[in-house]
């Protein structure tokens, strides 16, 4: 059964409209104008296999959905915020108060090597340590060791209390699942919807960003994500995809309808590399 997707519009007057708790390489906030026209207006469920900072999931509230990833750290901020929203808010609150050069390296400290850290107590470290890191970047080490410094932040944000609650309420909803984003193929059928916001493959050998779970995202990968893409919207699925508009996503996804993306870019070590950058939105929404 299909089912109109919520919006801003059609939502209880009293509910905000949740927007991503995390800042995340990539993040879409910025592109959602850019792809309105290639979303569908009526789908089953939704899912999204690399869920990242959540911007599409949380612009179109969908009803049903299914949202997945390979990071665990990531993984149970979703989960605190759906399960535990007022516990998870307090510890926000404790980090806030508290945030200086020595809380968060002992926080950072505590997120890499604490034993019995609590799923909940993860979430938050890895929320106040996302908000008040240099330039919002998530990276790991080859030992899976998250290792940005801090951040230079007068007075950082950590969260926003009506947001946590927005998301929670939102979430109620969906599965969350750690798992690859080839998962998708046990589940998803004829009518529903998938977007795939993987890994960009880098423009250049000095601009890749594959770190995001420390064993980055190989070209093999991203030719079996072609794969999967391919068979969901051959079985009927409205499937979109952003990636790198460069010469090799456009050879893995040829015969596909593609729409050329400007996408700004706030990530980088080097502010001149900051800036508009080409990215590509893959088009196979099912003809029914």
């Amino acid at each position: 059964m299909s089912h109109h997707a919520p919006t801003a519009s059609t939502a209880a007057p009293t509910t905000v409209q949740p927007t991503p708790f995390l800042k995340w390489a990539g993040g879409k906030t910025r592109l959602l104008d850019q792809y309105a026209d290639w979303i569908p207006q009526r789908y089953g469920r939704y899912f999204e296999p690399f869920i990242g900072g959540g911007a599409m999931y949380f612009h179109l509230e969908p009803e049903q959905a299914v949202i997945s990833d390979v990071n665990v750290r990531l993984l149970d901020c979703y989960r605190a915020i759906r399960d535990q929203p007022e516990a998870l808010i307090e510890r926000l609150e404790d980090h806030q108060r508290r945030h200086s050069a020595d809380h968060y390296y002992q926080a950072r400290k505590r997120l890499n090597h604490g034993r019995g850290v609590s799923a909940l107590d993860r979430a938050a470290l890895m929320i106040y340590l996302n908000k008040t890191c240099f330039n919002g970047l998530y990276r790991e080490n080859l030992r899976g060791e998250f290792n940005v410094p801090m951040g230079r932040y007068a007075n950082p944000t950590v969260f926003r209390h009506d947001n946590v609650l927005a998301a929670s309420r939102q979430l109620q909803g969906t599965e969350i699942r750690h798992a690859s984003f080839e998962h998708v193929l046990e589940s998803a059928e004829a009518g529903d919807f998938v977007y795939f916001d993987p890994p960009y493959v880098p423009l250049s050998a000095t601009s890749s960003f594959t770190s995001y779970t420390g064993d980055g995202f190989s070209m093999a990968l991203q030719q079996r994500l072609a794969e999967v893409f391919t068979e969901l919207a051959h079985r009927g699925c409205h499937v979109l995809l952003s990636n790198s508009d460069c010469e090799a996503v456009r050879e893995l996804y040829a015969g596909w309808h593609m729409v050329s993306i400007r996408a700004p870019r706030f990530i980088n070590t080097r502010a001149d590399r900051r800036g508009d950058v080409g990215e590509v939105l893959v088009v196979g929404i099912a003809d029914r």
